[in-house]
């Protein structure tokens, strides 16, 4: 497919699919058999400029083919989300963050251009400097403001393709939490994994930086290969017992020293991606990712105060990862701002709605914000209470679509597109 097919096929359609991994609604037809564009197919190469670094692609190009194709040659996404299953207009339309928001930002601050079909029909270039507010409202707007046909981005140079990475034990929340935000500001990558499951809160933190050519000599770099999950797995498989044992394990394999070395940059940064299918781990009841930011704002306090929350109102979170943000992104619905954000994987169950929404009310009272790259259960009065900025991204959004055509089930949740 070339780009031409692309633009053809998004006429008339209400939406366009990368990969389809978010783990909400925001990727799926308003209404049950609506018709989207796929852009799988359009993901070529269109230049590249050694010099700058800069990139320029169709946006169906997945982040896999493109770490494929540079990272040995020194090159590398300056910012990357937990999997390379993403296309890099899936990549604008939630304006990713990663381990090293702290120092890069999000995805859309490297953005330089994106080329769009407007739900009015118009192909437009946008970027920081031509037609701005559209480009604003594009990056991290969950492809609302129009169809993404290319991706233009400036890429980080890169001294090998391994990581320097160091490890840690936290004996509870406070001392993890502590140990992350001070990690910035000498770390580009920082991470922490929390055992909510346990009364303290324990975890673990990972640090990183790209390793030096003599760190990494005589490695012969190659990307592993994957096994897969083949079957769903019983309903019962996950449960208190078994995940509580889990995180034990893993916590106590990790051990008390500091841990450092040289690693590939697949368990780094996408430590799932070597486990195809890994979602049947849960059964055919699956599971949902609740993420939130809980800002720097209301003090360190307030972040202790919702992973106790976590802790004891149940519901199985049986995969926490805690990340510190740094400044807010430009976009107008851009998830990140200066935190702690939590992303808190959930096995599904008929309690499930109710959960999310007392999360929602203790990070709407701390003055926090959900990503909806990851939200699939949310109520539209807790959104707009959250996001004050739903209101400035839909007079921009009218302005090109005025019929609003463009429209997900997320946005007819959300963003009221059903009034």
């Amino acid at each position: 497919m070339v780009g031409e097919d692309l633009e053809r096929l998004t006429r008339g359609v209400s939406l366009t699919r990368g990969l389809g991994r978010s783990y909400g609604d925001s990727s799926l037809p308003p209404e049950r058999g609506g018709k989207i564009a796929s852009s799988r197919l359009a993901d070529r190469i269109l230049g590249f400029d050694p010099e700058t670094g800069v990139l320029r692609a169709e946006a169906g190009l997945s982040l896999l083919t493109l770490n494929s194709a540079l990272l040995e040659r020194g090159w590398f996404t300056p910012v990357t989300p937990g999997t390379q299953f993403v296309t890099l207009g899936g990549m604008v339309a939630s304006d990713v963050h990663g381990k090293n928001h702290h120092e890069a930002g999000t995805f859309g601050r490297h953005v330089t251009r994106v080329r769009l079909r407007t739900g009015g029909g118009a192909i437009v270039d946008a970027g920081p400097g031509t037609e701005r507010e559209l480009f604003d409202a594009t990056v991290g707007g969950m492809g609302l403001t129009g169809h993404i046909l290319e991706v233009e981005v400036r890429l980080s140079a890169v001294a090998s393709p391994w990581i320097w990475s160091e490890s840690e034990s936290a004996p509870d929340f406070e001392t993890l939490a502590e140990r992350l935000v001070d990690a910035g500001a000498t770390w580009p990558y920082t991470v922490a994994w929390a055992d909510l499951l346990h009364p303290s809160g324990r975890g673990l933190l990972v640090k990183g930086r790209w390793a030096q050519p003599d760190e990494a000599a005589g490695r012969t770099f190659g990307w592993p290969s994957a096994v897969s999950v083949p079957v769903d797995m019983p309903g019962w498989a996950i449960n208190p017992l078994s995940m509580r044992m889990f995180n034990a394990l893993y916590y106590r394999r990790h051990g008390r020293k500091t841990r450092a070395g040289v690693v590939h940059p697949q368990p780094f940064f996408y430590p799932l991606d070597v486990v195809h299918d890994w979602n049947r781990a849960y059964g055919s009841r699956g599971f949902t990712q609740y993420q939130c930011v809980i800002p720097k704002a209301a003090g360190v306090e307030a972040a202790a105060k919702f992973a106790r929350f976590v802790r004891e109102i149940g519901g199985l979170p049986c995969l926490v990862v805690v990340k510190d943000f740094g400044p807010e992104g430009s976009g107008l619905l851009s998830f990140p701002k200066p935190g702690l954000t939590f992303a808190i994987d959930l096995p599904v169950t008929g309690a499930t709605p109710s959960l999310v929404a007392r999360f929602n009310d203790v990070v709407a009272e701390a003055g926090g914000r959900i990503y909806l790259t990851k939200d699939a259960f949310s109520s539209r009065e807790h959104f707009r209470a959250m996001e004050p900025r739903w209101t400035a991204f839909d007079e921009v959004r009218r302005l090109w679509d005025p019929d609003r055509t463009i429209r997900s089930a997320q946005s007819v949740r959300l963003l009221g597109d059903d009034e």
